[in-house]
Order: C-alpha cells, then structure tokens, then sequence
C-alpha cells in the first residue's frame, strides 16, 4: 500500500502531514469507489490513479498549509461538494472534524453515503450528507443551519462573490470561510470586495502557491466572519450566481 501511494505519501509530508496506514486504506477505497461510480454517474473527470492523488486527494488537505484544522474539534460545512471534496479528504486526514456535506444532486448525495459507510468516516466525530442549493439551508426565516458553522469550505466552481454569498451565512461570528480556488485569484478578490463586506465577511489572506513535486497552481483565500449576514442575504435560489453582489 505504501508502495503505491508513496507519490502522495511524499506530497502529504510537505504539508505536514504524515498518513497512518489506516488513513491509506481509507483513500484506497475513496479511490475505488470513486472509479466505480464514475462509471454510471458524472462525479469527475480526472480518473488517473496519480491525478485523483494529486489534484483531488492532496488538493483538498492544501489548506492546512494556512489553516489548523487540528487545533479544535470544529464544525465543518463543505458548500457543493460533489464528489466530496474538499470534504471527504478533510475528514479522512483530521478525524475530530463534524463534517457536513452539501449538495444539490441525491444521487450524488447517495455515493457519498457509500464512500462514508465503507470508510467508517462516523467512527470519529461525525459526518453526514445533506440534500438542497447553497441558499436553501441558511435562507433568513426557515434556514435552520444558519450560522452553526465554525468553517464552511468550499472547491465549488463559481465566483469569489457568488461563493461568498452561498458559504458566508452558514458561518459563525468568529469563524472561518476556506474558498478554494483553482487559479490566481486576485482579480476575483477585488471584485468580491463589496460583497465580503455586505455578507459580514473580511478577507484575511489569499495564498498562491504550487500543489507539491508539480506545475498546479492554486489559490487558498480565507475570510474571517467578523459580523452577522444581513437576513437579505442569501437571496432565493439562483440570484446568486446570475446577479454577484459587487
């Protein structure tokens, strides 16, 4: 086993991280389940055993460059997580997370269930899928997990502006939004300036660098939740993505 995944092995050291061999097992059969299910769904395009490692696996752990995950048993939101990253790996590596998981796609909703069932992600703190958009669980009347969230995370393809409205109402004052970000994001930043600031979010810092041993680059922005998110915000399903705030 170690053998095989003595790339990531070597990818997850420089990040400080060193995995148990329980922890390989459990990426193994992520990595199993994953091929398998991709077969009758769409859950990714990358499917080479060394990317999967590299630009799902290790990708998703990249944050703890700039965030301790370790330090407090917190409470975790992964805002359209797909095939579940960042939020599965975050689980796998930092055990004493409380993981939720938010997707829009039930029968994405049911591989993720699989993926937690056959990993035993529940025998440590917990974790667990939910069902619904971004703006339906945090609306301002009937949101029930409305600013419950120590840290919401997100790796979900869409504008800084746009994530910010969808992830900063399920967070805590005093906690924390992890965007993950595929590209130099600076100009993305500055034009989610206003929005931060209307959602009672403030950017704290913005981190390029290079997925380990390659030529990826990669943006990890972190926004401290400073005040409390107006009740306008979010607004109904879909406004987010077609009008950003600004």
């Amino acid at each position: 086993m170690r053998t095989k995944y003595e790339q990531m092995i070597k990818d997850f050291s420089s990040l400080g991280i060193e995995l148990s061999d329980k922890q390989l097992q459990q990426f193994d059969k992520y990595f199993e389940l994953l091929i398998k299910w991709n077969q009758v769904m769409n859950l990714t395009a990358i499917t080479e055993f060394d990317d999967v490692c590299k630009l799902h696996f290790v990708d998703s752990i990249s944050s703890y460059k700039y965030f301790d995950f370790t330090s407090s048993d917190y409470s975790l939101i992964d805002i359209g997580t797909g095939a579940g990253f960042p939020g599965i790996p975050l689980k796998i590596v930092f055990p004493n997370l409380n993981v939720i998981l938010l997707d829009s796609l039930n029968k994405r909703l049911n591989f993720l269930n699989e993926v937690i069932d056959e990993l035993s992600l529940n025998d440590q703190g917990s974790i667990k899928t939910i069902h619904g958009r971004a703006e339906d669980h945090c609306a301002p009347k009937q949101g029930t997990l409305r600013e419950s969230f120590d840290i919401a995370v997100s790796r979900a393809v869409a504008n800084m502006s746009t994530l910010s409205e969808y992830c900063l109402p399920y967070v805590k004052v005093g906690g924390k939004f992890i965007a993950y970000k595929s590209e130099k994001a600076q100009d993305e930043l500055k034009a989610a300036k206003g929005a931060l600031h209307l959602l009672g979010g403030k950017l704290v810092s913005s981190e390029e660098f290079l997925l380990p041993d390659s030529d990826v680059s990669r943006t990890i922005c972190i926004v401290d939740k400073v005040e409390a998110t107006s009740k306008k915000y979010p607004r109904k399903a879909g406004t987010p993505s077609k009008q950003p705030l600004s």
